[in-house]
């Protein structure tokens, strides 16, 4: 398990240095006008892209320039130009924000995901299943900008029962903190419910047909203990692979459109706001943040997925 786990870190390292560098080009080499310029925003003085132009050190190689970005990540030394201020501190700024409005729906959507998935593969065919399956569909259908209005006038504009957005932190008033994030974590959680508990009925009715669970029932078990032990066990660890990526995904970037309506103040409201303004580094700032949780979630997911199935690690033992 050592070895398998010192291998995922290698790899994680591999694919961050890689990203790091597609950064570097997209944003430093391909575009066709002086980076300088691009870092400066628009309406820059000629001074203030001559004085990035040398911190930057643009007229050396660009092995050179990719150390320097790197050195400025690293370092905290990566800023917007207007006004000045480290990219860094504002990523730290909204973590507490982002990261509750991620985790809470990851919570809720992982829940009702695999209570819907596991209602609908025992009663697989009946009235139920067929209800459960309409639900599901429906979430999966309904887009993150048209049900986030839609709650937000009938919870918040007609019934006033639930603020309309904003970010109250938890150690300020823990009671304010729940009720402005319960729209925001529905918004987030719906789609994925509806995609969770069908991933979650179609393992089970895999697994269903499997000789050992067919064995399980000849030794005596009752059909609950057959279900939870073996059936509902060996469906899940397709969903926990899915659960790294989304959760992942969602922490990277997923949660822009809904940070942005729900005007809470985390690291998808400020990638927003970098991109309508054209602020490059806190763009490149965002973006090498967001694959890094990324990789760190799939590496995660990875150990994890070898930990429920020897298979996998001792199948990597036997190629290498």
């Amino acid at each position: 398990m050592a070895r398998f786990i010192a291998r995922r870190l290698v790899g994680m390292v591999t694919v961050l240095f890689a990203v790091s560098v597609i950064v570097f080009f997209v944003f430093m080499v391909v575009p066709k006008q002086n980076p300088a310029q691009t870092l400066a925003g628009k309406n820059a003085t000629p001074l203030l892209v001559k004085s990035i132009e040398e911190e930057w050190g643009f007229d050396e190689s660009l092995p050179v320039q990719y150390g320097t970005m790197m050195k400025k990540v690293f370092t905290g030394d990566l800023t917007s130009y207007k006004p000045r201020l480290p990219v860094s501190d504002r990523i730290i700024e909204g973590i507490p924000a982002t990261f509750s409005l991620t985790i809470g729906a990851a919570i809720i959507w992982l829940f009702f995901g695999l209570l819907l998935g596991y209602l609908s593969a025992v009663r697989a065919g009946g009235w139920l299943d067929r209800f459960l399956t309409g639900v599901s569909i429906a979430g999966i259908s309904i887009p993150v900008f048209l049900l986030a209005p839609v709650l937000i006038y009938f919870f918040t504009n007609k019934l006033e029962i639930f603020p309309n957005g904003q970010y109250v932190p938890f150690e300020d008033d823990p009671v304010e903190w729940l009720k402005h994030l319960i729209l925001p974590w529905i918004t987030l959680a719906v789609l994925s419910i509806g995609f969770y508990s069908r991933v979650l009925r179609s393992n089970m009715l895999d697994v269903m047909n499997e000789d050992y669970v067919r064995t399980a029932r000849a030794k005596g078990l009752s059909e609950r203990q057959v279900m939870t032990r073996h059936v509902l066990r060996n469906s899940l660890i397709p969903v926990i692979t899915l659960f790294g990526l989304d959760f992942g995904a969602t922490i990277a970037g997923t949660a822009i459109i809904t940070e942005v309506i729900f005007s809470i103040d985390g690291i998808g409201n400020y990638a927003a706001e970098s991109v309508a303004k054209f602020e490059l580094p806190p763009i490149m700032g965002v973006a090498l943040y967001g694959a890094f949780f990324v990789v760190l979630l799939n590496t995660l997911v990875d150990v994890v997925y070898a930990y429920l199935d020897p298979r996998v690690r001792l199948g990597e033992s036997a190629s290498s």
